[in-house]
């Protein structure tokens, strides 16, 4: 009986040591979110969320092997409010939490003064800040997912002289680094484009009574007015435009391409709204149709602007790990500037500075609340 006693505690002993072993051997890699969860922008920063949530969730089901040992993603979300003080103290914690990928921040302002503690901590940073100065910070392993304000401004200016085919355009600009990026960059290239800039306004981002400045520019009669700014604030933008009667059409970048100003807008932005995303119309994507109903499975939502790039660039990382046999943010962040990813949402590599390359742009308006795809340009 104490012989029997004793091989099965020899047993239990031996299982409990292999347990221990396999246990041992997964490798945690700590993903980082960083976005507004609170305030006028949380939709926004919950699908970003989101979109990385369900990559970690795939790379988790595929048990990637890198160095021996299976790969266990963890996500670590953090709320920056989109506010510069408090997106670099995020940053400061997630340095802090040896978290060393981070996807975000959403904001420019934030991504400008946080990216430098990113880098001084040897994270690898994924962002969507599309204003220019956000890769000219000369820092490493720093890359832009998304198409840059340069890119969208004069994609918008574009659009606005060779397919409207208006003459007269009226600017608006939030003081963000986003929105005045924006508005810069399209007001540089209308004018190259011979538009005639016939008013410029300035609010914030926390704004929402905007009667004084459309009934400004409303005597300056524009076809256009661009907003440099966040859905919001676009929202009540042309619920104001509509009942002053202002016929002008708005244009915005990619922080207004986004159901949420559908919502906040009602039927004022039909065939009103127009707005230009970086990225393919996933719904003419091989595999957005696919994405888009998974994400409605898991999340009971419809992907938003961001989801879908966040989650390819967090399976680009993925892959990068796989490729260069380690979880080392150096050799993964190399391997991500010399190789690409095809993802869903496009094909993700990036130029020396961490720009993306060959960024496709779309431009929407609204039908029914929703954006609807007009064309890539």
């Amino acid at each position: 009986m104490q012989a029997t006693f004793t091989k099965i505690t020899l047993a239990c002993a031996a299982a409990m040591a292999l347990a221990g072993t396999a246990y041992a051997e997964d490798q945690i890699v700590k993903i980082g979110v960083t976005g507004p969860l609170s305030g006028p922008n949380a939709f926004i920063g919950k699908d970003n969320e989101n979109g990385v949530r369900l990559a970690v969730e795939d790379l988790n089901a595929k048990k990637m092997v890198v160095g021996g040992k299976t790969l266990k993603f963890e996500l670590d979300s953090e709320d920056d409010q989109c506010d510069p003080k408090a997106g670099v103290s995020v940053a400061q914690k997630m340095v802090d939490g040896n978290v060393k990928y981070v996807m975000g921040p959403y904001c420019s302002g934030v991504a400008i003064p946080a990216s430098r503690v990113y880098s001084q901590g040897g994270v690898v940073v994924s962002t969507v800040g599309s204003n220019p100065k956000v890769t000219m910070g000369g820092y490493k392993n720093l890359f832009r997912i998304m198409a840059g304000d340069n890119e969208i401004g004069a994609r918008l200016a574009f659009y606005a002289a060779n397919i409207m085919k208006v003459k007269n355009v009226a600017v608006i600009d939030d003081r963000t680094a986003y929105g005045q990026g924006l508005a810069d960059e399209f007001s540089k290239e209308a004018k190259k484009l011979g538009l005639n800039i016939v008013g410029q306004e300035f609010t914030t981002d926390k704004a929402t009574d905007f009667s004084a400045i459309l009934t400004s520019l409303k005597a300056k009669n524009p076809d256009v007015i661009l907003l440099g700014g966040y859905a919001p604030q676009a929202g009540p933008m042309l619920r104001q435009m509509k009942s002053l009667g202002i016929n002008a059409k708005l244009l915005g970048g990619d922080a207004i391409c986004t159901a949420e100003l559908g919502k906040l807008a009602g039927d004022a932005a039909t065939d009103t709204a127009f707005c230009a995303q970086g990225g393919a119309v996933l719904d003419k994507t091989a595999e957005g149709p696919a994405f888009k109903a998974k994400y409605k499975k898991r999340f009971n939502v419809e992907p938003d602007a961001y989801a879908p790039s966040f989650y390819d660039q967090t399976m680009f990382i993925g892959q990068s790990m796989q490729k260069a046999g380690s979880v080392d943010p150096e050799k993964v962040g190399a391997e991500i500037y010399k190789t690409s990813y095809k993802g869903m949402s496009g094909t993700f590599g990036f130029d020396d500075k961490g720009n993306l390359k060959s960024a496709p742009i779309t431009i929407y308006t609204f039908k029914a609340g929703m954006p609807s795809a007009l064309g890539t340009y």
